[in-house]
């Protein structure tokens, strides 16, 4: 698992591969609540080289989205998820609390 954080003028990028599980979901938090601390709320969150999340990883994904939407700061997006993540998201019946993109350039100039 790796996960790697690239900060652009409107928006931070973070991207991760392998699987988010309940090994991974708490270093996973840990980076996003940092790029919050650091005081940016607009964030998209590249899926492509995720293969698997959990439930663990689902609720990480919507504690940071309820921060980034507190007080109209910003969002997480979702950027180039597989069609098994997105089927996931979509059984978790959380897909519409999210904007999905195919393409991270697509992602990053909705902000």
């Amino acid at each position: 698992m790796e996960i790697t954080t690239t900060s652009h003028k409107r928006c931070t990028v973070v991207k991760m591969d392998g699987r988010i599980d309940s090994n991974t979901s708490p270093d996973l938090k840990k980076s996003l609540d940092k790029i919050m601390e650091d005081g940016t709320y607009k964030i998209v969150f590249d899926m492509s080289g995720v293969d698997f999340i959990s439930s663990s990883g689902v609720w990480v994904l919507m504690e940071t989205q309820k921060a980034c939407k507190r007080w109209n700061r910003g969002q997480l997006v979702i950027a180039t998820p597989n069609e098994r993540i997105s089927r996931s998201l979509d059984l978790a019946g959380v897909h519409h609390f999210f904007s999905i993109y195919d393409d991270i350039t697509e992602a990053v100039g909705s902000f």
